[in-house]
């Protein structure tokens, strides 16, 4: 059976997995409130204080600014809002609490590794698509309504909501893509080796951003790295994000293959 097993071409491995990963994935999507209701309750929320305050800054703006040419300029500054900021964050915390609490189940279900990562990661798919649907729609919705009659960004700032259909899509796609992944590799660095493990990343992450900046700093090159950045704008950072992504999966999935269940 072994010798048969290994013979298999790695697509129909693949093929023969991709039940089971769906099976992971509904595993994961017991408690929808978690994935789906929580991120947009908290986004309805954080948007209803926002339009308080776009309204409270209308209503206080003198019509005459509010009809001059340009627009209400006191809104302006909204553009460079981070309130969806939160709904990232979020998703990284959800990747690691998806791994860490879903794993012991899904052994005790006799579901292999390969296959738990597989689900995994077809769960972060799925849901880095939803959202990015969602964010965009709503980016479109708020450019026709000029900021919600309000002249107000939550959607569609100089981060996220702007640009063509595909930008728009990608880009909210590969961010939530970015976070997912790294969630679930710092989980499977906590499944690994526990609390020893995660003093050492944090540790290292520190280090190592401390030394790439002082090493910019004494080579002054931080006018290089701002020039870098604004080049390549936000699209293009998110396009270099998916990097990291790739990199977070690959070792997340190594790790997870020697990780035993937190009790």
């Amino acid at each position: 059976m072994t010798t048969l097993a290994a013979d298999q071409p790695a697509t129909a491995r693949v093929a023969s997995s991709a039940p089971r990963a769906i099976n992971v994935l509904r595993l994961h999507l017991t408690n929808k409130w978690t994935t789906l209701g929580t991120p947009l309750l908290i986004l309805t929320f954080i948007f209803a204080v926002n339009y308080v305050i776009w309204l409270l800054i209308y209503t206080s703006t003198p019509e005459a600014a509010r009809t001059a040419a340009g627009g209400n300029q006191y809104v302006e500054g909204t553009q460079y809002s981070g309130s969806t900021f939160y709904i990232f964050i979020y998703m990284l915390v959800i990747a690691i609490q998806v791994v860490l609490r879903t794993f012991p189940f899904a052994l005790g279900f006799s579901i292999t590794r390969r296959d738990f990562y597989l689900g995994t990661a077809l769960l972060f798919g799925v849901l880095a698509a939803i959202y990015s649907v969602i964010l965009t729609i709503m980016s479109y919705i708020e450019e026709a309504t000029t900021g919600w009659g309000l002249g107000g960004h939550m959607f569609s700032t100089v981060w996220f909501g702007t640009g063509s259909l595909g930008q728009r899509l990608s880009s909210e796609f590969f961010a939530f893509l970015f976070f997912f992944f790294v969630g679930a590799a710092i989980s499977t660095v906590y499944l690994r080796w526990r609390a020893t493990g995660m003093i050492v990343l944090w540790g290292s992450i520190v280090l190592i951003g401390v030394a790439a900046a002082a090493l910019i700093t004494f080579a002054n090159g931080w006018p290089a790295v701002g020039t870098w950045f604004l080049n390549a704008g936000v699209y293009g950072v998110v396009l270099w994000s998916l990097v990291i992504t790739v990199i977070s999966a690959f070792f997340g999935f190594r790790i997870l293959r020697r990780a035993t269940p937190v009790n």
